[in-house]
C-alpha cells in the first residue's frame, strides 16, 4: 500500500487493535453510531499513512459472561453467547469503516458465512497486504478465553508489530485505578514480567504471558483522546509500553 505523499514514515507498518465492547457503548444505546463513527475516524487516519491494521472487539456492551456465571449458567455456554456479542460489534464496526471509504473484511473465529468470513490466517494476511482493514470477531473461537488472549493470538498470527490496547478515559498503565486513587501513578514503561508481578490491569494474565512469550509490545493508550493512534503509529511515547525489556536509563517507579 502507498503512503500518502510527504508524510511522516510510520514507526509501525502493521498494528492490532483491541477495541472493549463498553467502548463503543453510549450512554442509553447497546451500540453508539456517535461512538463508532469516531473510532473510524482514528482508524482511517491511520490507514491512510500506508498502515496494515487488525482490530479485534469485545462483546461486553451485549453480554455480561462473568455476571451470568456467577448466577449460575454453565461457563463454557456464557463465553459462547459473549463470542456472538462479538461478531454484532463487528459487523457495527465494519458498516461505519466502510462509510469512511475503507474496504474491510470481517473474519470470525466461529463459521458464520451468510455474515462474515471465516478467519483463514494466510486469508487475514492477504487482506491487509491488499490494504484492507481486518476486523476478528468470535474470540478465538473457543470458551475460557478471553478477547484479550485472542488479540494476542491474532497479533502472532498475523505478525502485528504492536497491540494497541484501547482504554476509555485512562491514558495508561496506574498503580491504581486514577479514578479512585488520586495517589495513583503512572507507568510510562514496563516489562510483561513487572505487569504480571503487580497485578496490573494490562489485559488478562494469559494473554499477557502469551504476549511476553512471543515478544509482542503492548501500548495502552486512552482512546477518547482523539488523534492519539496516529501519535503512536509514528513513533511519539503515548500511554505505556509494555515491552520485554525497559528503555535504557528508565527505572520502574516505586509504588
Amino acid at each position: 500500500m502507498l503512503l500518502v505523499p510527504h508524510m511522516q514514515e510510520p514507526k509501525y507498518r502493521r498494528i492490532l487493535i483491541k477495541l472493549s465492547g463498553e467502548q463503543i457503548k453510549g450512554t442509553d444505546e447497546v451500540v453508539s453510531y456517535d461512538m463508532l463513527d469516531y473510532l473510524a475516524r482514528e482508524i482511517a487516519a491511520v490507514h491512510r499513512r500506508g498502515v496494515d491494521v487488525a482490530v479485534v472487539i469485545g462483546g461486553g456492551n451485549i453480554w455480561r459472561g462473568n455476571q451470568s456465571i456467577a448466577r449460575g449458567m454453565d461457563t463454557a455456554q456464557s463465553h459462547y453467547m459473549g463470542m456472538l456479542g462479538t461478531i454484532i460489534n463487528s459487523l457495527a464496526l465494519q458498516d461505519v469503516l466502510e462509510q469512511h471509504g475503507l474496504h474491510t473484511r470481517a473474519m470470525t473465529a466461529i463459521q458464520m458465512n451468510e455474515v462474515a468470513e471465516p478467519y483463514i490466517r494466510r486469508r487475514a494476511i492477504r487482506h491487509l497486504e491488499k490494504g484492507r482493514v481486518i476486523i476478528l470477531a468470535g474470540g478465538t473461537g473457543n470458551p475460557y478465553f478471553t478477547t484479550d488472549s485472542a488479540a494476542a493470538l491474532r497479533a502472532a498470527e498475523i505478525h502485528a508489530q504492536v497491540i494497541l490496547m484501547a482504554k476509555n478515559g485512562v491514558d495508561g498503565i496506574y498503580s491504581a485505578d486514577p479514578r479512585r486513587d488520586p495517589t495513583a501513578v503512572k507507568f510510562d514503561y514496563l516489562t510483561y514480567m513487572e505487569a504480571l508481578n503487580r497485578g496490573l490491569t494490562v489485559m488478562d494474565s494469559t494473554a499477557l504471558t502469551f504476549c511476553m512469550d512471543h515478544d509482542i509490545p503492548l501500548i495502552v493508550f486512552n482512546a477518547l483522546e482523539p488523534g492519539t493512534i496516529e501519535r503512536i503509529v509514528l513513533g511519539q511515547h503515548v500511554g505505556t509500553l509494555v515491552s520485554k525489556t525497559l528503555p535504557e536509563r528508565m527505572p520502574v517507579p516505586e509504588v
